[in-house]
């Protein structure tokens, strides 16, 4: 293809300006907020699912760690097969797989088939995260790219916040069975919305390297030395980030609070921080080094975390008020450093990024049981804590290579 006609198919993309730009966005964050839901939905009824099923708290946050390892595996599939039929049929097929075990969790009979039902559920969740940012790639103008996947990433801290929220407050007024099949109902809307909006794919390409070649160009980012910050930075990040979430219910339902899951499932409106993190941090890209942006993203990360310390509801609340927004800063720049370094087998290396991103949720929800079990809620922030001197390293040691 020559340049003239490189020029003239970015001119056809959509821009901000236009309404197929506005019909994306819909739809992507439609998309983001049924499976982000999905996949957190049972943090707030942790507690619930540990007296249901009458098994330890470190047990229960196997319901999202189980989740999250089948979705490490589906990132690596899927990222695989939509650089071959597709980025919208991907989508399509297991955001539908998505929803179909919400009409299973309900009237599973022990918590090993709940697992087994969670487990395949995380599998058809990674369809979207392993398409979504190569297909904006595809289809956006260049100026535009950027903004579309940090909004899409906002999305993403949207439907966390709205599946625990959701979840936690009518599981706390009726049951956690009945508010799994609310989220079922709730899904099924956002999915029509998502396919009656999302425009159709008019630049992608199917590969046709031979799926050796694909291992072998996938295998090449991780000795990239422009991209291995950024999935170290998702493993550590995300490590930290989960511990916290995944356990404030636990921490909170003690005393000195005694908190309910309705009241607990508030606290999830910290997200609302992360929605505008994603936001500010592509927007402040622009006149500041990313690097930079991620340590200050970090520093905040840890600081909220730290503050939770404190026994009182206001202050934790400021503190994990902090917490989504650093983590959110930092974790939207390293998508986007991903998706511009990669320069071939893009859905691969968000996918990479991905499943890095995905081990620090499984490492966080289920080694984090652990430090709970031993080390109270001051264990799980020191856990955080502990992290601060690799990242500062590590983005000490890229700052010449992301810049």
């Amino acid at each position: 293809m020559t340049a003239v006609n490189v020029q003239q198919e970015e001119s056809t993309k959509y821009s901000l300006q236009d309404a197929g730009f506005k019909k994306m966005m819909i739809a992507m964050t439609s998309a983001s907020i049924l499976v982000f839901a999905n996949l957190y939905f049972v943090q707030p009824i942790m507690p619930l699912l540990a007296d249901s099923f009458d098994i330890t708290s470190a047990a229960a946050g196997l319901s999202l760690s189980a989740a999250v390892v089948s979705m490490i595996f589906g990132l690596l599939f899927f990222g695989f097969l939509s650089d071959r039929i597709g980025r919208v049929s991907i989508m399509n097929f297991t955001l539908v797989c998505t929803i179909i075990p919400l009409v299973l969790l309900p009237i599973a009979p022990n918590f090993e088939t709940f697992l087994v039902l969670r487990f395949l559920q995380g599998f058809c969740i990674a369809g979207l995260p392993a398409a979504a940012i190569a297909y904006l790639g595809e289809e956006l103008a260049p100026g535009s790219i950027s903004l579309g996947i940090t909004m899409y990433i906002a999305a993403n801290a949207i439907g966390g916040m709205a599946g625990r929220i959701f979840v936690g407050y009518i599981a706390d007024m009726a049951s956690w069975q009945t508010s799994v099949y609310c989220l079922f109902g709730f899904s099924i809307l956002l999915f029509i919305i998502y396919f009656m909006t999302l425009p159709k794919s008019h630049y992608f390409k199917p590969s046709e390297r031979s799926v050796q070649k694909d291992l072998s160009g996938m295998g090449s980012h991780l000795k990239n030395t422009k991209l291995f910050p950024a999935f170290a930075m998702g493993i550590l990040l995300q490590f930290s980030f989960t511990g916290v979430w995944t356990y404030l219910p636990f921490y909170l339902e003690q005393d000195p609070f005694n908190l309910s899951v309705k009241n607990i499932s508030f606290t999830y409106l910290a997200y609302s921080f992360g929605i505008a993190g994603s936001i500010l941090g592509g927007r402040l890209s622009s006149y500041f080094r990313q690097t930079k942006l991620v340590s200050v993203g970090t520093f905040i990360l840890i600081g909220g975390t730290l503050l939770t310390n404190v026994h009182a509801l206001s202050v934790i609340v400021i503190g994990l008020c902090l917490t989504c927004l650093g983590f959110f800063v930092a974790h939207s720049l390293m998508a986007a450093i991903v998706n511009e370094r990669a320069a071939h087998h893009k859905a691969g290396a968000s996918s990479l990024y991905l499943v890095s991103y995905y081990l620090g949720v499984a490492t966080g929800g289920t080694l984090a049981g652990l430090v709970w079990q031993t080390g109270g809620w001051t264990g799980i922030t020191l856990v955080s804590f502990g992290l601060l001197p690799v990242v500062m390293w590590l983005m000490a040691g890229s700052r010449k290579v992301l810049r």
